[in-house]
């Protein structure tokens, strides 16, 4: 995960010639809408809010792709979008209601126990209960981590954040889900 692609490097040409600009976009979007697509359903938990945190995050790709240098690797920024489009939307959901914390977090649970296929006995699904419990940007660490098993270097590039930062972080999640996991 860690080498850049060379596809990726070919479809950044292409992106900056005009005749190919679309078709490499598309090949961006198919590399990597799914993997993103979980990143952010994982942090927003609504199949609904991923999709419209997942379009937002593409124009902004596509807004942004002509200037990106690379000097980091294109999932990196990829997923630093995902991220910030994911901390954002969660912040616009808890100012838009106006309720505490404990509320829109509860709101999280309470739209994760009114999916589908939800089982509060599967341990899936008492593992996404624990991450709603974390604050969003340890949830993000943890995400990142467990389910997209980024190495911390490259985690470090995606939040901004030093890799010490990150190992507390996400020490401090696990620890918070056991706990969670233990006692529900």
């Amino acid at each position: 995960m860690a080498q850049q692609h060379s596809d990726d490097r070919e479809l950044l040409l292409q992106f900056k010639d005009a005749a190919t600009k679309e078709r490499a976009f598309t090949g961006i979007i198919k590399k990597y809408q799914e993997k993103l697509y979980w990143h952010i359903r994982r942090m927003v938990v609504h199949h609904e809010d991923a999709n419209d945190v997942l379009q937002n995050m593409f124009i902004k790709v596509w807004n942004g792709l002509e200037n990106f240098r690379e000097d980091s690797q294109l999932y990196t920024w990829l997923y630093r979008i995902a991220t910030n489009e994911s901390l954002t939307y969660l912040e616009q959901q808890k100012r838009r209601s106006s309720v505490s914390l404990s509320d829109v977090e509860n709101g999280l649970s309470e739209k994760l126990k009114s999916e589908r296929d939800f089982d509060s006995n599967k341990i899936e699904w008492k593992l996404q209960l624990a991450m709603q419990q974390l604050p969003d940007k340890q949830r993000a660490v943890f995400n990142l981590r467990y389910y997209d098993e980024m190495p911390y270097e490259e985690m470090s590039r995606v939040l901004e954040t030093s890799e010490g930062a990150l190992k507390a972080s996400y020490h401090h999640a696990v620890k918070k889900i056991e706990h969670f996991l233990l006692n529900h």
